[in-house]
């Protein structure tokens, strides 16, 4: 009997063993392993292709919670215009949450999944490029490297405890945790970052 290899693990920031001193390489690192599940998705077909498409809707809900509950805060307080620059991701995500939810209730192999994938692979790296320039490049600026770490703390810690989907239209973690059972999860989560950042 062949033996079938075993479905690839969910990519996590970190994974290169690379220290995890620094919230903006880790969140880079992220959207590195989020273009590759792009590729993979793209590149697969059937079953293969579902289950890359699952870990992509995976990796992209921790990098989105691990900003809604780390990098969003500080962008607030600490960037010039913050408020304005958040408000401006948390459209370009819910842009791309609506496209992801259509595409969940699509057959992976059809033609229209295929469309659709590239709508989601555009917004999202549109999305990623307006991080680097308008929020990550900053956070260097004005995060000590104290900061900086303390905020990577947070980013793994969200990690490890994210919810396995980002929910159109919500772009909390509080509100996402009210749409179905992760509600006790984004407590826990919420809490685990603010432990991990005091550590």
């Amino acid at each position: 009997m062949a033996k079938t290899a075993p479905t690839p693990a969910t990519p996590h920031a970190g994974d290169d063993n690379a220290p995890d001193d620094d919230v903006v390489s880790l969140l880079m690192r992220q959207h590195g392993d989020i273009r590759n599940l792009f590729d993979e998705v793209e590149g697969a077909t059937g079953d293969e292709r579902r289950d890359a498409f699952h870990r992509l809707v995976r990796l992209l809900a921790v990098h989105e919670t691990a900003e809604e509950e780390v990098v969003h805060p500080f962008a607030r307080r600490e960037l010039p215009g913050g408020d304005g620059v958040v408000e401006e991701r948390l459209a370009e995500e819910r842009e791309a949450k609506e496209v992801l939810a259509a595409l969940e209730d699509m057959d992976p192999d059809s033609p229209d999944f295929a469309a659709r994938l590239l709508e989601l692979r555009v917004a999202v790296q549109e999305h990623a490029r307006a991080e680097e320039r308008y929020e990550f490049a900053h956070i260097r600026r004005y995060g000590d490297p104290g900061r900086l770490a303390a905020m990577a703390r947070g980013v793994k810690a969200a990690e490890a405890m994210a919810p396995t989907r980002p929910h159109p239209g919500v772009e909390s973690g509080t509100a996402n945790a009210l749409l179905g059972p992760v509600a006790a999860l984004m407590d826990r989560t919420r809490d685990a970052v603010r432990s991990a950042m005091k550590s």
